[in-house]
């Protein structure tokens, strides 16, 4: 047999986990030598009986269980919970509800993008999003660290040159999300959720039509159904591009370097892909028909790309692209225009051309129209209605709810995905009533400088409070680590915005930095406690961090001070 270290038998088992191979043949068939190191032990993975408590809010709240599971109901429909997408809110969502006993099914089924790009049970986060996402951003800083590390006294032998194997990352990084689709698998089966690997699309507000890959079709029936089918990559509407083009679906499995590449869009995927891209050695072009990242700080936006810019990536601004064409060299010629209409022309050949302006819900794909279902006329996201058990993610069908990314003006993040999820189920199953809180949520993202927020970001605040009303505290600072390598003066940058009138509350809080993640993180819990600049300023920091700046700001944008810091 083939060692347990080959490429190709490791795309092989891929491949199989993905296309619903049973996890248990799948292990029991390979011999523990050859034995994937992605797959567990398969004592690990054998169902446990585990006690279930039921959470505080459920065991002590009034309401009554009108949307408990009862022999009626389930006598009528095949299950009592049914949730079409298995991404991190679907996945949350259904194993919460079997935990309190709920009949539920999980659909799921991947549709290949025009590259013919297809992956396991888990959803856009896990397989084409911030899991691979972040640990290609992870390749680069590993690179800047090496480099550091000669300033501190580390010696590497031979010229201290160093190489990137894009394959070889590639691999390993889809061989842990492989890991992921199956413990996803393995989890539903511990939890008697049902995993059906098919297309799902509403007949009506309680049967939906199962197509397999096969194309086999079925139905099923269910009392309630939660839709959580995330979205897709939307494309510019050019000829050729799906032929010339990838999108975000692609990048991360893509089995050749990129090589020469060119991102079209200013979202955060895009910037994020352009930063590790040109972290990995590639040359990187973003290409941007106005401003980047719309809808976060523009000044903390505009920071990461004048870091961007100073660190090898390319900008094209206000353009958009008029042509996509492959040439004989295999290369791709991208035509632009300016954004406003008037301006030259111009092109350029690239090896790679990824498309990130954005993504659509797969409403359609799941015909809500058929339910009944009110969606809107622009995202065509589900509407919710803020009514009745279903709260924010109440459809305009009473057993019909959405959650994640489908559901029209809320954070397209993953853990407001899962938390909705879990708080939805114990309403729908355990008596809760305890709604999804979507404010001040953070964020962060995973550009070579990272940018982390919660609460308003500073036009917002303005457009909100008013421009007297708002004290915006800031400064720019080098970390400490960066000190000996000699590199980043003044890359980073933190601002707290408050709000005059209201003792000075905190609304909005951003950095700029590395590890701006795990910072923000805990800052977060102080806007949702209504947090005054006067209690960060009785915050004692941790010295010497990063996150203790936030404890020291005393420059105010109105007063005009010098916001540079001197240093430690």
């Amino acid at each position: 047999e083939p060692p347990q270290s080959s490429p190709e038998r490791a795309k092989i088992l891929r491949r199989a986990v993905r296309s619903g191979a049973q996890p248990f043949r799948l292990l029991l068939t390979q011999r523990p030598a050859c034995r994937p190191r992605f797959l567990p032990n398969v004592a690990a993975i054998l169902p446990q009986k585990r006690p279930f408590s039921a959470p505080a809010e459920a065991k002590n709240s009034s309401l009554n269980h009108s949307h408990s599971a009862t022999p009626e109901k389930m006598a009528t429909y095949d299950y009592d919970l049914l949730i079409i997408g298995g991404g991190s809110g679907g996945l949350a969502c259904s194993k919460e509800a079997a935990a309190l006993g709920a009949r539920v099914a999980v659909c799921d089924f991947v549709t290949p993008s025009a590259q013919g790009t297809t992956w396991g049970l888990g959803g856009t986060c896990v397989n084409v999003g911030c899991i691979p996402k972040k640990l290609m951003h992870q390749a680069t800083l590993v690179a800047e660290y090496a480099e550091d590390a000669k300033s501190y006294g580390w010696k590497f032998a031979g010229d201290g040159s160093k190489t990137h194997d894009w394959e070889t990352m590639v691999n390993n990084i889809q061989d842990h999300i492989c890991s992921l689709n199956f413990r996803y698998r393995t989890e539903l089966r511990e939890k008697s959720v049902k995993y059906l690997n098919s297309l799902a699309r509403f007949v009506d507000a309680h049967t939906v039509e199962l197509t397999d890959k096969k194309g086999n079709t079925s139905t099923c029936t269910a009392d309630k159904i939660v839709v959580a089918t995330g979205g897709r990559p939307k494309y510019l509407g050019l000829p050729n591009e799906k032929e010339c083009c990838i999108t975000s679906d692609d990048l991360f499995s893509l089995q050749k370097a990129p090589g020469k590449t060119l991102v079209v869009g200013a979202s955060y995927v895009a910037l994020e892909c352009a930063g590790f891209l040109s972290g990995l050695g590639y040359d990187a072009t973003v290409m941007m028909r106005s401003i980047p990242l719309r809808g976060f700080d523009q000044q903390c936006a505009e920071h990461i790309c004048t870091y961007m810019q100073t660190h090898g990536t390319r900008f094209i601004r206000g353009v958009i692209p008029s042509a996509i064409e492959k040439l004989d060299s295999g290369k791709i010629k991208v035509s632009w225009k300016p954004t406003a209409g008037e301006g030259e022309m111009a092109s350029d050949e690239y090896d790679t051309v990824l498309i990130a302006i954005g993504r659509y819900a797969l409403t359609d794909e799941c015909n809500a129209a058929a339910a009944g279902i009110e969606t809107h006329p622009s995202s065509k996201k589900i509407v919710g209605k803020g009514i009745g058990i279903g709260g924010t993610e109440q459809s305009s069908v009473e057993n019909v709810f959405a959650i994640g990314d489908v559901l029209h003006g809320y954070d397209e993040l993953t853990p407001v995905a899962i938390r909705a999820g879990v708080l939805l189920a114990r309403r729908l199953f355990g008596g809760s009533d305890k709604q999804m809180d979507y404010a001040h949520v953070p964020t962060t993202v995973f550009t070579p400088v990272e940018y982390g927020c919660v609460g308003l970001a500073e036009e917002d605040a303005i457009a909100k409070y008013g421009e007297d009303d708002i004290e915006v505290y800031h400064t720019a600072f080098k970390p400490l680590e960066l000190t000996v390598p000699q590199r980043g003066d003044n890359a980073c940058y933190a601002k707290v915005i408050c709000s005059l009138s209201d003792k000075k509350r905190i609304v909005g809080m951003h950095i700029l930095g590395w590890h701006c993640g795990e910072i923000i993180q805990g800052f977060a819990i102080g806007l949702k406690l209504k947090a005054t600049m006067d209690d960060l300023e009785d915050l004692v920091g941790i010295h010497p961090t990063a996150a203790e700046i936030f404890t020291t700001l005393k420059i105010t944008k109105r007063s005009g001070g010098d916001y540079m810091s001197a240093g430690c």
